[in-house]
């Protein structure tokens, strides 16, 4: 069996827990159901990232589009999200995991906004690994809220338009100092990016699993890295100019 090279783990990995409705209904269970175990495997991914070594982990948890999911679909997940972030305290706080967010966190219920600042003030003095869950967020929405940022501090005096570069766009994006994730995950077996750090996925490895996310485990990231670390990133460059460093 291949074995992890310790020295080539992906240093920010993002993740797209896709599958959590059809894991229910293939049971013939309510969709509630597939995001209740869904959690669970959240739970799990967390673990073995930070058990592996990983830095910085993003966890789509809940985009702008699945607003329009049905009411009690929606209400059940901000339930459970709201749970997840009270109960997972003392654990992600004594691994020495730093909870963050991005997205439009005011569209959240004022309960969950609650939960998350306190998980937030209490883990952001931790240093082991960094864990980001996307929420209300959507990529497009992001560049538009980073242009409307750059626009005001142009407004402001304090950016010269001509100075405006990627590094510039950069400071602006929900998670400013976090890199470029090296690694997406993709369960359910859907081959596209769903509005998912449009900016950021510019060189990123993708790897696309057929398990729907409540059966994704530990094992599973396992060989999602195994993929990565099968791969050659060249990042624009030729193979030659990789493998001779200038």
């Amino acid at each position: 069996m291949a074995r992890l090279d310790p020295a080539n783990i992906p240093r920010h990995v993002a993740i797209i827990p896709d599958g959590n409705g059809r894991w229910a209904e293939s049971r013939g269970l309510p969709r509630e159901e597939g995001h209740r175990a869904g959690t669970e495997a959240v739970r799990e991914i967390v673990r073995a990232a930070h058990e592996l070594g990983v830095e910085r982990l993003t966890i789509y948890t809940f985009s702008t589009e699945n607003w329009v999911r049905p009411d009690e679909e929606v209400g059940a997940i901000m339930r459970l999200l709201e749970t997840y972030l009270r109960t997972e305290s003392d654990e992600l706080h004594e691994n020495g995991i730093r909870v963050e967010a991005a997205g439009r966190i005011h569209e959240l219920d004022t309960n969950i906004q609650r939960e998350l600042d306190s998980l937030i003030r209490r883990t952001e003095g931790n240093d082991e690994m960094r864990l980001a869950f996307a929420l209300s967020y959507s990529g497009r929405s992001e560049i538009v809220d980073a242009a409307r940022g750059i626009a005001r501090a142009v407004e402001a005096g304090r950016l010269d338009p001509e100075a405006i570069d990627e590094k510039t766009v950069q400071g602006f994006l929900y998670l400013p100092d976090w890199p470029d994730p090296d690694l997406l995950i993709r369960a359910g077996d859907e081959s596209r990016i769903s509005n998912f750090m449009l900016w950021q996925l510019a060189y990123t490895e993708f790897y696309i699993s057929s398990t729907l996310w409540p059966d994704f485990t530990k094992q599973h990231f396992v060989d999602a890295v195994l993929e990565y670390q099968k791969r050659e990133r060249r990042l624009g460059k030729t193979s030659a100019q990789v493998q001779t460093p200038t």
